[in-house]
């Protein structure tokens, strides 16, 4: 595939990339390889999505007891994939079940023995990846495949008729993706797979899942392409350079007597790829090098880290990259997957790729270039006071509106009353805060966003007919701070989470901004949903996603206490219509759209399933689940009747706990 394809070519391509899947079918993670998460269903609509009901549900199992994981909390988020009538749905511990899609009668089960005394630190797995080998007889076992990446990093392939192991692939069917790593994991639980790999060409591309702020060198962060049909390795990407005179031009160094910069770990690409099937290229978003908060260790720009990275799949050879954050000391990871789209601009149609951030920003980039569709600006931003940091002197700014605030003063605060407002606004006070991209430090920082976003691993669903990319966000700001090396020892406040970042010359705390009462001190809406116009460069509505309930347990704070407080600031009359429609709730999940002018979305901690009109943001319709659904929701459609599914499992706590697959479809 040449480097800049024709214009024949160009126009081609949205055709190629929608003729591989029946409109019925929602065959990648984000329906199409691209991501959009965009379905051309049109049964279920603005008019008739309020009669949406139950049609069926599935339960995994994994709640009862004889599926415990011990001590740590597992997490139902897998988007299921339907091709020809079959459902195809992973579990946490790694269990792929085949349902029939129009009753979620089970077909079959796999097992691939997951260790469940492992403490990981993600323990979920959010889907499987679905393969055709085209040059397989039609009848031959394992020309339909079920790609599993397990949260213990195998890489399996499944027959996807039957559920049996594909024995020609690997080792027996699977391959140990803790081979051959740069920087092999110390500890078991530091290298996971939670999300299913891109299969492009008969490559199977997979990233991986790292443990963050342990120490420098935690485990190297590779990308790496699979033959699909054996599971050989074909390449190997690594965002750390491993040649010196590479780290230096790629800006990572370290201080003299400070070590080997190529020792840096992470940098590690654990959301969803996006692959463009049609120029044969993978889209990977990668993450933030070790330790997420110090970057005393590893100076300079750290290019390849925090970026979105276009890869040649055949070859592993990178296209052309952008980098949305230089010097990352804020745990700005590229969480949330790209989708590949058609944009309109200038009276163009733009092969793009939309990318948004924790930073709670949007950028739109040229798929084949990388070059900036949105203009982008680099700003002054400000400078670290730590001894041994060099925070890179700007960064990069879309000139689209932010999906989220960049600053929050202390006239800003929020409470549950006076008192509580007064709280925060000393808490506010006390931090350094200057706005977006503040280093952390010494005395704490106020991270707004933090590091839970923004933009989050929800992602982007995009509506092509009115140009309109959808992004869940959170508005709830962090406080972080550094502790010299030998404080690390003194006793550990309640309500913190402590990390060790070993190899430098600090530790770290961090935890949301939150008033004496539990209630966040930022102002509501706690969470949004933001649909912005990317032909317009605007934000078309943007409305608060989900009711609040407690975020911290403190004083008894609950519904009604976040309802109070919001009427205290004298925002609304009414507690329960504040509740509903003004404050929002902190999210973890993504949203999608159709053809019938909706847009679906789970995320929230209050467990609802809702519907919005793509073109308002008015809510149209909400299902309760039994668990919250921190999964990306998905439509399809069997024999002629349009269904849509979402995984509501929770990980205990406000998020509540189910193991079910929840199915909703109009009344036959």
């Amino acid at each position: 595939m040449p480097a800049r394809p024709t214009r024949l070519l160009l126009l081609s391509l949205p055709a190629a990339l929608h003729a591989q899947q029946p409109d019925g079918d929602w065959g990648s993670y984000g329906r199409d390889p691209g991501g959009a998460r965009s379905s051309p269903l049109t049964q279920i609509t603005r008019e008739n999505v309020g009669r949406l009901q139950v049609a069926w549900r599935f339960h995994t199992g994994e709640t009862r007891p004889e599926f415990a994981t011990g001590s740590r909390r597992v997490s139902l988020e897998v988007t299921p994939l339907v091709v020809d009538g079959t459902m195809y749905v992973s579990t946490p511990l790694g269990r792929v079940f085949a349902l029939d899609a129009a009753t979620g009668r089970e077909r079959w089960r796999y097992n691939p023995g997951v260790p469940r005394a492992a403490t990981f630190g993600d323990f979920t797995s959010r889907g499987v990846s679905y393969w055709v080998d085209a040059q397989a007889p039609a009848t031959a076992r394992c020309r339909a495949r079920v790609i599993l990446a397990t949260i213990d990093a195998r890489l399996i392939a499944i027959d996807a008729r039957d559920g049996a192991s594909c024995p020609t692939f690997g080792d027996g069917g699977q391959v140990d993706l803790r081979q051959g790593l740069r920087i092999a994991p110390a500890e078991f639980e530091d290298y996971e797979q939670t999300s299913p790999p891109a299969i492009v060409d008969g490559v199977i591309v997979v990233g991986s899942a790292i443990a963050d702020n342990g120490r420098t060198d935690m485990a190297s962060g590779e990308v790496r392409g699979f033959d699909a049909r054996t599971g050989a390795l074909r390449w190997t990407f690594h965002p750390v350079p491993v040649d010196s005179a590479e780290a230096q031009t790629h800006g990572w160094r370290r201080p003299a007597g400070a070590g080997d910069a190529r020792r840096t770990g992470g940098a590690n690409a654990w959301s969803v790829i996006a692959a463009d099937t049609a120029r044969g290229l993978v889209f990977v978003p990668t993450g933030s090098p070790s330790p997420d908060y110090y970057g005393g260790a590893r100076l300079g720009e750290n290019r390849y880290a925090n970026a979105l990275v276009a890869i040649r799949a055949r070859t592993g050879a990178v296209a052309w990259h952008f980098q949305t954050v230089h010097h990352d000391l804020w745990d700005y990871d590229n969480a949330s997957p790209p989708a590949l789209v058609t944009v309109r601009r200038g009276g163009r149609s733009i092969h793009a790729v939309l990318q948004a951030t924790k930073t709670g920003m949007l950028f739109v980039l040229d798929r084949a270039t990388g070059a900036p569709i949105v203009p982008v600006e680099e700003r002054p931003v400000p400078a670290s006071d730590v001894p041994g940091e060099e925070a890179w002197p700007t960064q990069p700014f879309s000139a689209l509106p932010p999906l989220s605030p960049h600053r929050i003063t202390p006239d800003d605060a929020f409470g549950a009353d006076s008192a509580d407002r007064a709280a925060c606004r000393a808490m506010l006070a006390g931090l350094r805060n200057d706005g977006i991209f503040t280093p952390p430090s010494l005395r704490g920082t106020l991270a707004v966003p933090s590091n839970i976003g923004g933009a989050h691993w929800g992602g982007v669903a995009f509506d092509p007919a009115r140009q309109l990319a959808v992004v869940p966000v959170n508005t709830i700001a962090a406080v972080v701070q550094l502790i010299p090396r030998e404080r690390m020892g003194d006793p550990r406040e309640a309500g913190w989470e402590y990390a060790a970042m070993r190899g430098t010359p600090y530790g770290m705390r961090r935890r949301l901004l939150l008033s004496p009462a539990g209630v966040p001190c930022t102002p509501p809406p706690f969470g949004a949903l933001v649909a912005v116009n990317v032909e317009t460069g605007t934000i078309a509505w943007r409305v608060p996603l989900g009711t609040p309930i407690p975020i911290a347990p403190s004083r008894g704070a609950g519904e009604a206490t976040v309802a109070r407080a919001a009427v205290a600031t004298g925002a609304a009359a009414h507690a329960d219509t504040l509740r509903a429609r003004t404050l929002g709730s902190p999210n973890l999940g993504g949203p999608i759209v159709t053809a019938g002018g909706l847009v679906f979305v789970g995320a929230t901690l209050d467990q609802q399933l809702r519907a919005f009109d793509v073109e308002t943001g008015r809510e149209l319709w909400r299902a309760a689940l039994p668990a919250g659904a921190k999964a990306t929701p998905m439509t399809y459609a069997v024999r002629g009747r349009q269904y849509v599914a979402v995984a509501a499992g929770g990980d205990g706590d406000a998020f509540g706990k189910s193991d079910e697959i929840v199915v909703f479809a109009l009344p036959r």
